[in-house]
C-alpha cells in the first residue's frame, strides 16, 4: 500500500499532473465535439442508405445549387435576420439606457423582468404565444376585433407567420442583450458626460456622441452573436409553424433537420450544415470588418 501511495503521489507532483486533471475534460471534448465535427464533415461527401455509406464526392454540395427549397430556406432566414436583429438590438439598447438612468426606481426588479424570457423554457413560451396569436380564440385577435380591426392570420399567412417568429425571438432575446448593453453603459466614465454637459451638449447629443461610440465593442459582440443565433434559427419555427405555410418560415437549420431526421438523407444534411457554417463565418467576418472600419 505504501508503494502505491508513493507512486500515485509521485505522479501527481510530476510534470504530468496537469494532464491527469484535464484529461477527462479533454476526452469529453474529443468524443462529443471534435469527433462529431470530423465525422459529419466526412459524411457530407457520402450518401447513406441504411447502414451503407457510399462516397459521392461533391455531389451533395452541387445538389444545393439546384435545390429550390434550400434557396427558399436561405431567403427566409436572411429576411428574418435583416428585420429581427436591428429591432432587437435597438430595443435592448433603449431599455438598457432607461434602466441605467437615475430616474428609474426598482431597477433590480425591471432587470430581472426583462431578462426572464431568456431563461424561460422555449416550449412553454411558444405555447403562450400560440395561445396569444391563435387566429380564432387568441387574445391578440380578440383585442383587435374589439377595436374594429380584422383578425390577423398569424400562422396561415406567409407574411404574418414571419412576423410571429420575429415577435417571439425579439421577446425572448431582448432582455439578454439588454444586460450586455447595461454592463457596457456602466463602464462608461461619468466624467465624459459631465464634460459634455459643461460644453452645453444635451442628452440626445451625449447619446450619439458619447454613448454610441463607447459601446462599439458591445455592438460588435451583440450583433455578431445575434446574427449567428438567427442564422441557426430552429426552435421557434419548428414549434410554432413547422416551417409553413408553404415553406414561408422554413429556415436553413429546420430544413437541415427535416432532411436528416425526416427523410434520412444524412449526407446531404451534413453538406447543408457545412454550407451554413461557411455562411456564418463570412457574414460574421463582414460584420466585424465593417464595424472595424467604422472605428478607424
Amino acid at each position: 500500500m505504501k508503494t502505491r501511495k508513493r507512486i500515485s503521489k509521485g505522479f501527481l507532483t510530476s510534470k504530468n499532473a496537469p494532464y491527469f486533471f484535464i484529461g477527462p475534460a479533454l476526452i469529453f471534448i474529443l468524443v462529443f465535439t471534435i469527433y462529431p465535427v470530423i465525422s459529419s464533415f466526412i459524411l457530407s461527401f457520402q450518401e447513406v442508405r441504411g447502414v451503407e455509406k457510399t462516397f459521392v464526392g461533391l455531389s451533395n454540395y452541387t445538389r444545393l445549387f439546384h435545390d429550390p427549397i434550400f434557396y427558399k430556406a436561405l431567403l427566409n432566414t436572411f429576411e428574418i435576420l435583416i428585420f429581427q436583429v436591428p429591432i432587437m438590438i435597438a430595443f435592448s439598447l433603449l431599455i438598457a439606457v432607461g434602466l441605467n438612468s437615475s430616474l428609474v426606481k426598482f431597477k433590480s426588479f425591471f432587470r430581472i423582468a426583462y431578462f426572464m424570457p431568456a431563461i424561460t423554457a422555449l416550449v412553454a413560451a411558444s405555447i403562450v404565444f400560440m395561445i396569444l396569436l391563435d387566429e380564432h380564440f387568441g387574445l391578440v385577435n380578440y383585442f383587435l376585433s374589439s377595436i374594429g380591426m380584422n383578425p390577423i392570420h398569424w400562422f396561415t399567412s406567409p407574411f404574418w407567420a414571419k412576423v410571429s417568429i420575429i415577435l417571439v425571438m425579439t421577446w425572448r432575446w431582448t432582455g439578454y442583450n439588454m444586460v450586455i448593453f447595461l454592463a457596457g453603459l456602466q463602464n462608461i466614465p461619468n466624467e465624459l458626460y459631465e464634460a459634455a454637459s459643461i460644453d452645453g451638449a444635451g442628452k440626445v447629443k451625449q447619446f450619439f456622441m458619447i454613448t454610441i461610440p463607447q459601446l462599439k465593442p458591445v455592438f460588435i459582440f451583440t450583433v455578431v452573436m445575434s446574427t449567428i443565433g438567427t442564422l441557426q434559427l430552429f426552435d421557434e419555427p419548428y414549434i410554432l409553424t413547422k416551417g409553413g405555410p408553404n415553406s414561408a418560415t422554413m429556415t436553413i437549420t429546420l430544413y437541415l433537420f427535416q432532411t436528416g431526421f425526416k427523410y434520412f438523407e444524412f449526407g446531404y444534411a451534413s453538406a447543408i450544415a457545412y454550407v451554413l457554417v461557411f455562411i456564418i463565418g463570412i457574414v460574421s467576418w463582414i460584420q466585424m470588418k465593417w464595424v472595424g472600419d467604422l472605428e478607424e
